[in-house]
């Protein structure tokens, strides 16, 4: 590109298109040994994506461009045959929101979809083809040598805003992400959508990513909004579960179990950001688990999940929570929007704080499928974080919205209805979530 014309590029689709597969390699199963599985599903080097040489000739071309204003980098890794098997309703789009969901009609008896509608569920291996790790099976011999790989990339400075959206369900290992991410250091912005794991690989995966967040921590220095989801849907675990004697042989959790360490460690790397985003990742009651020195002077946006708020829940295991938010929000001194919100097929519920200036009022505001009593020692703690940062003139008002259970059929139906205020998620995403539910509603769900 010509060097005058660099400063009116302002985003970038890097966009990875792996191998075609047939239907010998869509789901392939237990008839393969485990060699024959590692090449049937492997995501590396072909002659046709060459990973390494893609991201190599990225990276050196980049490292040229002053770094000056701001450019969005979008990294999605696919095949095009993943739509073309067991998954029809997938698409793999730039990140522009479309003003309709485009819908196609799926008439394909052999991958379970009938006159547009799914009569037989994907095998689990289906699902192991389109979440396997990125570079898993090479070209490196080792994690630490792929490691050493990344670091020896150029510096890309130019780089100020890093997106990976959900539609790539092939996993980018967050030990990997970590080293990628210390290659753009002047990074402003990061967008990462992963799915969760469906297997007992959740460990692991939680282990990497407090290492990726500590990196964060330490090498984005200059990271200002930090905006996590983690994607799931509720029809797959009744797929991969497969229980015997009571016991979930798959280690496919029903609901994501978040980990308290990367919850601590996301608060930790979130003391200098302006905007904070982490959902399904992070529980919040983790999150606000926090140390006496810890502040965030520059917060003014934070937006979280958390289990507990969900219908049949102990009402003090919600309020003990919100109670911990309130005191976290005394050491946020810019906060104008605080968050907590859960949603799940038939539940969605927010309570949300708001500073509103012109009114010189702030709202705290329980939305959901259910009533929640606020007690009268949580209204004091938050009124006591509106008199703490303004002064006595400022009031606060408490409001509470009912929410029909019936419109609410999956997590992505929650984000609307609850009206959150903050990013959570890229509205694309949003639109491909939605589009996943319409094309598998009636599925059986847990």
């Amino acid at each position: 590109m010509v060097h005058r014309n660099q400063a009116l590029v302002s985003y970038i689709w890097f966009c990875l298109e792996l191998d075609d597969y047939d239907c010998t390699k869509c789901a392939p199963g237990s008839y393969l040994d485990l060699d024959e599985l590692a090449e049937a599903v492997s995501i590396s080097d072909t002659d046709k994506c060459p990973i390494t040489a893609s991201f190599q000739n990225l990276f050196s071309i980049l490292s040229t461009w002053d770094p000056k204003g701001d450019l969005i980098l979008d990294i999605s890794i696919y095949s095009p045959s993943d739509s073309e098997h067991w998954f029809k309703y997938l698409t793999f789009l730039p990140d522009h929101p479309s003003q309709t969901i485009p819908t196609k009609a799926c008439d394909d008896a052999q991958h379970g979809w009938v006159a547009g509608s799914r009569h037989a569920a994907p095998p689990r291996w289906a699902f192991l083809k389109v979440f396997y790790a990125v570079m898993e099976e090479g070209p490196f011999d080792s994690d630490d040598l792929e490691f050493e790989w990344w670091d020896q990339l150029p510096s890309v400075p130019a780089v100020t805003s890093l997106l990976l959206r959900q539609q790539n369900r092939r996993r980018w290992k967050p030990n990997a992400l970590a080293h990628m991410f210390a290659r753009l250091p002047r990074l402003q912005e990061i967008h990462y959508e992963p799915w969760r794991e469906w297997d007992s690989h959740q460990r692991k995966t939680d282990k990497d990513f407090h290492f990726l967040f500590e990196s964060i921590q330490r090498s984005n220095i200059h990271l200002k909004r930090l905006v996590v989801f983690e994607n799931f849907n509720q029809q797959y675990p009744a797929i991969l579960q497969r229980f015997q004697f009571g016991e979930d042989l798959a280690k496919c959790d029903s609901t994501r179990n978040p980990h308290p360490a990367v919850g601590r460690m996301v608060a930790l790397a979130s003391l200098q950001l302006e905007h904070l985003a982490a959902s399904f990742l992070v529980d919040a009651r983790h999150f606000f688990t926090i140390e006496p020195s810890w502040e965030w002077p520059s917060l003014t946006s934070l937006v979280l999940t958390s289990k507990v708020l969900r219908l049949g829940e102990d009402p003090g295991q919600i309020g003990a929570m919100l109670h911990a938010a309130a005191a976290a929000a005394m050491r946020m001194p810019r906060l104008e929007t605080m968050e907590i919100w859960n949603g799940r097929k038939w539940l969605a519920a927010v309570f949300q704080y708001q500073t509103l200036r012109s009114a010189r009022q702030a709202t705290v505001t329980w939305r959901a499928t259910w009533e929640l009593t606020m007690e009268p020692s949580l209204i004091r703690a938050w009124e006591a974080v509106v008199h703490h940062r303004f002064d006595d003139s400022w009031s606060l008002g408490v409001v509470q919205q009912r929410l029909d259970t019936a419109a609410i059929k999956s997590h992505g139906d929650a984000i609307p209805c609850l009206r959150l205020s903050g990013h959570v998620i890229r509205p694309v995403s949003l639109q491909q979530i939605q589009m996943e539910q319409k094309a598998l509603e009636g599925a059986k769900t847990v």
